[in-house]
C-alpha cells in the first residue's frame, strides 16, 4: 500500500461524506420549513443528545464519544443555520473561554456578538438582539459567578442548555526559539494557574511577565511582536493566528468552568438525562425550619438536589435571602411538577435542560 493509494482512498471517502452531508442538509431544510410553519424551536439540545448517544452506542471504530460529539456538534450547528441563522452573544472579548463555548455549541457559521459584561449579554437576549446568550456560572476552583446568579432572578430569561469545558491554556508565540522570547502576556489568574510551566522554562531568565486585561489581549499582543508570547486559550491563538508552541500548560487538569446558554421562553422536551434550575423566594425565611421543610419536599419525592446557593434579597433593612436550586429531573416529571404546584407564588422555574455529566 503506497501513500498515494491511501490518499486516493481518503479522497474517495471525503467525496462520499460530502454527498451524504448534502443529503442530510436537504432533509434539514425540509424540517426547517415544517418548523417555520408551526413556529417551532430550531435549537433542540435534547434531540442532539439523543443522536450523539445513539451514534456512540453503535460505534465500533477509532472515534471516541468526545470525537463523535465534536464532529456532530458542528454538523448540527451548520444544519441549524440552514434552518434559521442564529445570532449568539457571549461574555467577551473574542477569544475568551466563553467564546470557545459559544462556538463549540453553535458552530463557526453562526453570527456572534462579543459583549463587555454579563448584564449586557442578558439584555441582548432580553431585547431580542440575539437569540441566545452564553455566560459563565461557576468554576470548580474559583466558585460561582454571583452576577450571573443575581441576573437570573432579575431578568425574565430561561436556560436553554448548559456547557462545561476544561480550562486549558496554550503558550503561543511567533518565535521558533523559546530563548528569543522577551515578554509573556496574559491575565494575572492565568499566570497563577500556569506557574509550574513558567517556573520550569523561565525561572532563571529575564523574561518579563506582563499582566493584561484578558488572555485574548495577550494573544493579540503576541501576534504583533515577534519576541513576545501569550498564555491564552486555544481559540484566542487561532483567532489572532499565533502559532501554539506548547499546549495544555496549566498546573491542574481538573480546572472546569460551567456555562449557561440563555434564551427567551425556551422549553426543552424531556431527554431522560435532565437538570432543572429553580429560584425560591420563601415566605418567612427567618422562621426556624422554613428552608429545611422546603428542601425536605425534594427528599420525600426522591429528587436529587445538586446545588443550592443563597443570595441577599436586597429589599429593606433586614437580612433576607432567596435561593437558587438545581436538581435532577425535568419540569414535566410528576414529582417535580407537584412541588412547583405547591409553591406557585414562591418558586420560579428557570429551565429544564440536558444535564452535562
Amino acid at each position: 500500500m503506497t501513500l498515494e493509494s491511501l490518499r486516493n482512498q481518503i479522497d474517495s471517502i471525503d467525496d462520499q461524506l460530502l454527498s451524504l452531508l448534502n443529503q442530510r442538509m436537504d432533509l434539514v431544510r425540509q424540517v426547517g420549513e415544517l418548523k417555520r410553519s408551526s413556529n417551532a424551536i430550531i435549537y433542540r439540545p435534547e434531540r442532539e443528545l439523543q443522536i450523539v448517544d445513539r451514534l456512540t452506542r453503535q460505534n465500533n471504530g477509532l472515534l471516541n464519544r468526545a470525537a463523535i460529539e465534536a464532529i456532530f456538534l458542528e454538523i448540527f450547528a451548520v444544519s441549524r443555520n440552514l434552518e434559521l441563522p442564529e445570532r449568539v452573544s457571549f461574555l467577551g472579548p473574542e477569544g475568551s473561554f466563553t467564546h470557545q463555548v459559544a462556538e463549540s455549541r453553535f458552530g463557526a457559521m453562526s453570527s456572534y456578538m462579543a459583549l463587555p459584561t454579563i448584564r449586557s449579554v442578558f439584555e441582548s437576549v432580553e431585547t431580542g438582539r440575539t437569540r441566545f446568550g452564553v455566560v459563565p456560572i461557576e468554576n470548580n476552583q474559583e466558585g460561582v459567578v454571583n452576577e450571573t446568579i443575581d441576573l437570573l432572578l432579575e431578568k425574565e430569561l430561561t436556560i436553554a442548555a448548559e456547557a462545561q469545558i476544561p480550562v486549558h491554556f496554550t503558550f503561543a508565540t511567533q518565535s521558533d526559539n523559546i530563548n528569543e522570547i522577551t515578554h509573556i502576556y496574559s491575565k494575572d489568574i492565568a499566570f497563577r494557574q500556569c506557574s509550574k510551566f513558567l517556573s520550569e522554562y523561565f525561572e532563571d531568565t529575564e523574561v518579563e511577565m506582563v499582566p493584561v486585561e484578558s488572555t485574548s489581549k495577550a494573544a493579540k499582543l503576541a501576534a504583533q511582536q515577534p519576541n513576545a508570547a501569550a498564555i491564552c486559550s486555544h481559540i484566542a491563538a487561532k483567532l489572532f493566528t499565533v502559532p501554539i508552541l506548547f499546549d495544555n500548560i496549566e498546573d491542574s487538569d481538573l480546572n472546569r468552568t460551567r456555562f449557561l446558554i440563555l434564551a427567551k421562553d425556551f422549553v426543552n422536551q424531556p431527554s431522560g438525562h435532565d437538570k432543572t434550575t429553580l429560584i425560591a423566594r420563601l415566605a418567612n425565611t427567618n422562621k426556624p425550619g422554613v428552608l429545611a421543610e422546603f428542601l425536605q419536599e425534594f427528599n420525600a419525592r426522591n429528587i436529587n438536589l445538586t446545588k443550592i446557593e443563597s443570595r441577599p434579597l436586597r429589599e429593606g433593612a433586614t437580612f433576607r435571602y432567596w435561593f437558587l436550586l438545581e436538581c435532577e429531573g425535568h419540569v414535566d416529571d410528576p414529582a417535580l411538577k407537584d412541588i412547583l404546584n405547591h409553591h406557585t407564588a414562591e418558586v420560579k422555574w428557570l429551565g429544564s435542560y440536558v444535564r452535562v455529566s
